[in-house]
């Protein structure tokens, strides 16, 4: 829930929440934004990444342990909040974004104030050039968690790639960036697998089919609006870098206020004071948990990228979203079918290819 510096996205960050999950890190709280210029976030990371973070033990096979704890922390925190709105069927996602918020806040705030990890100082000039971002930042949240109240994780997952559809169509229009053909025939793919899998999804739902297209829209706005603030914001900054810790605090603070308008706008006040599950001490531990794991996705999506290349992050990352599919389908006991399981088959296989593809493209330019 803690995306990268460009955009993951899932790979949920989305970020304050993914690196991919540079891919949708999700894409929950703290985290997802879908897949970006590997290349470029790979030098970001290594430019900006703080420097105790770096000083790691010296483990035998870190890139395999590094990689299976990135795995392990973007799979877990799509599922537990799947099992927290579904499983508990706990009604107020805004109460839950903001309480997994308060979770990332406090732990980067004590790990910055005992000199454990190095942040930027949370300056009115850094908020203003920020706030734009952390609006689409606070939708893009919010309507992941109501999306995925209703919608099986399989079917989430093949859904976000409409968002790498989108935000390569924005890079193009906004920025004159090119892609080749191996990537737009790996988004027609998408499309194509999206669309496959709403027709043929036995547990159709359209309100939560409706969130997640405009969850979607708001993941693109996202990257592409990071991408084109965050010069201005580095600019704001006493050191003049922006690492991904002091984006995570910095997203999560800013969206507490906005938070708690829409706690109350969306009317949640009432239901909190009703609902038992708030006095269920199991429930408490479930939801923090949920908090803690997506700081957890931006920790271990920076120790991976640092362990591995750009290319074996990227497609770790894709090749994740086999297993999160597979987990969501059988823990969730979702009913499907055949031909939803081939929709579902080729929308995880165009990921791989479109990772792939943009990785080839970044070489080539």
């Amino acid at each position: 829930r803690n995306p990268p510096l460009v955009t993951h996205v899932d790979p949920d960050a989305p970020p304050g929440r993914k690196a991919p999950d540079i891919g949708n890190r999700s894409t929950m709280g703290t985290s997802c934004v879908d897949d970006t210029d590997l290349e470029d976030v790979k030098a970001s990371k290594d430019r900006d990444m703080p420097s105790h973070l770096l000083m790691l033990p010296n483990i035998q096979n870190q890139s395999l342990l590094s990689g299976f704890a990135y795995c392990i922390a973007s799979c877990s925190m799509i599922l537990v909040n799947k099992f927290v709105l579904s499983g508990y069927g706990f009604n107020a996602g805004i109460f839950l974004m903001i309480y997994q918020n308060i979770v990332s806040v406090t732990i980067v705030s004590a790990l910055s104030l005992s000199g454990v990890i190095p942040t930027e100082p949370l300056t009115w000039k850094l908020i203003k050039v920020w706030l734009p971002v952390n609006i689409i930042f606070v939708g893009m949240l919010i309507t992941s968690m109501f999306s995925l109240k209703y919608i099986n994780v399989a079917m989430l997952t093949i859904l976000k790639n409409v968002a790498n559809v989108l935000t390569a169509s924005g890079e193009t229009y906004f920025f004159k960036k090119q892609h080749d053909r191996q990537v737009w025939i790996s988004l027609m793919l998408m499309i194509i697998s999206a669309i496959a899998g709403g027709i043929t999804d036995l547990s159709f739902h359209a309100v939560g089919y409706t969130w997640q297209i405009l969850n979607c829209f708001l993941t693109a706005s996202y990257s592409l609006t990071l991408r084109h603030v965050m010069d201005s914001a580095k600019q704001a900054t006493k050191s003049g870098n922006l690492n991904e810790l002091s984006m995570v605090l910095l997203n999560n603070v800013l969206s507490l206020p906005l938070g708690i308008i829409l706690v109350l706008g969306f009317n949640e006040v009432e239901y909190l004071l009703e609902t038992p599950l708030l006095r269920m001490p199991m429930f408490w531990l479930v939801i923090t948990a949920s908090g803690v794991l997506g700081l957890a996705i931006s920790f271990t999506s920076m120790w991976f990228l640092r362990q591995t290349s750009a290319t074996t992050y990227s497609l770790v990352g894709s090749l994740n979203k086999i297993p999160l599919s597979i987990a969501g389908i059988l823990l969730f006991k979702v009913r499907t079918s055949m031909e939803n399981s081939i929709s579902i088959l080729l929308g995880l296989l165009a990921g791989v290819f479109f990772a792939r593809a943009k990785l080839r493209n970044n070489s080539q330019s």
